[in-house]
């Protein structure tokens, strides 16, 4: 520990997370520019170097950034402070999309809930593409990554198997990486890397996933599957949750699923809380309680034993090169999910029209995208409401 940095109380990282998590809007870089404002400058429990570090630590993991540093942060003032962190950070954001969702079941149905959903959804596709465009511009450093992320579309298309996919880009990352060290070396390339691109073909000839009926338990496996294994942004979760339980268990409709995620953007906390708005669709109270504990479950997890193996993760060229990999795989599967959902969003003139405002005041301006979930939700409202007249 560092002298001039101070430990926590458990008070402390209770009192101050819990109002992360409820004033937290924005999405991962938001919240993580709002830890860093609130640890390094003003309380100074870390360093910038240590944030930074923690920054990389959770970039080289699965699942959501911003609640994987709250835990980490937590984590100084030992295990208590671990789950008190996480939990108070993920806490504010579940209960108030639980209650939207109870609110959601009610009334959707009601012309002036339906007009809000008409004009959040193409807002909310403005804002995934908005969020691709700029992890794309970080994640395509080079030609063969862009090849990898056309073949990820490509399989994604046919229907192959999101895990499937990110393993192969995995693979496919580190076959480039030695073959590239060979070169520089003049040594032999090993043979696992002179196979690694044949992992493609190979993901592409696994079956699909069978369809399982609706219960408690399978809910909690697809979303602990989907914690375990989910790189990059908060929005490739739409790939995943599309494909397990829109197309392959068929137990949502699309439009459920968009509007999911227009309730997590709209709220403060992670964008993992869709989580909850689903499990409340599909079972009640007891199925946002086990949907959320299971998409949150793998970072506890993640975070506890990556810890001690951060520096020499930072360090390893290969750990770089999967994580490459499987980022830019991703970002594929993302770019096909909002592709689909935006046929299903951008229905008419007024739609298309939000969604190509709100993309320039997100690209150009940089406004920040709660306002403009907001300003959709008016706008729709207004839309229905002259239509009526």
């Amino acid at each position: 520990m560092l002298e001039d940095t101070v430990v926590p109380t458990l008070r402390e990282l209770a009192l101050v997370f819990l109002r992360l998590g409820a004033t937290a809007f924005g999405g991962p870089a938001a919240h993580i520019a709002l830890m860093e404002d609130e640890f390094v400058r003003r309380r100074r429990w870390l360093t910038r170097a240590e944030f930074l570090d923690l920054i990389a630590a959770t970039n080289l993991i699965p699942g959501p950034n911003s609640t994987e540093m709250a835990i980490h942060i937590g984590l100084r003032a030992g295990w208590c402070g671990f789950l008190i962190a996480g939990v108070c950070f993920i806490l504010p954001a579940a209960l108030l999309v639980g209650f939207l969702a109870w609110v959601y079941v009610r009334f959707e149905t009601l012309p002036q809930v339906a007009g809000i959903l008409y004009g959040v959804k193409p807002v909310i596709i403005a804002v995934v593409l908005q969020a691709l465009w700029r992890l794309g511009r970080d994640s395509l450093k080079s030609a063969w990554l862009a090849v990898l992320a056309v073949l990820a579309v490509i399989l994604n298309v046919l229907g192959v198997n999101e895990l499937l996919i990110l393993l192969a880009g995995g693979v496919c990352a580190v076959a480039v990486h030695r073959l590239s060290q060979a070169r520089q070396t003049g040594t032999p390339p090993p043979p696992a890397a002179c196979l690694g691109w044949f992992s493609f073909p190979l993901a592409a000839a696994v079956p699909p996933a069978v369809v399982a009926p609706f219960s408690l338990g399978a809910l909690f496996l697809v979303f602990f599957k989907t914690g375990a294994v989910l790189f990059g942004s908060g929005y490739v979760l739409l790939a995943f949750l599309r494909a397990d339980l829109v197309e392959r268990l068929q137990w949502l409709k699309e439009q459920q699923l968009l509007d999911a995620v227009a309730v997590g953007q709209v709220t403060p906390g992670p964008v993992f809380t869709t989580a909850t708005f689903i499990g409340y669709l599909l079972g009640g109270p007891a199925g946002a309680a086990v949907a959320t504990v299971g998409i949150f479950l793998p970072a506890f997890f993640f975070v506890a034993i990556s810890g001690p193996l951060i520096p020499r993760l930072r360090r390893s060229p290969t750990a770089g090169a999967v994580l490459d990999g499987v980022v830019v795989a991703s970002l594929a599967l993302m770019a096909v999910v909002t592709w689909e959902l935006g046929k299903a969003a951008l229905v008419d003139l007024p739609t298309i029209a939000l969604a190509l405002i709100s993309a320039v005041l997100l690209l150009r301006f940089k406004v920040n995208a709660t306002w403009l979930v907001l300003a959709g939700a008016f706008t729709g409202w207004l839309v229905f409401f002259l239509r009526a007249l």
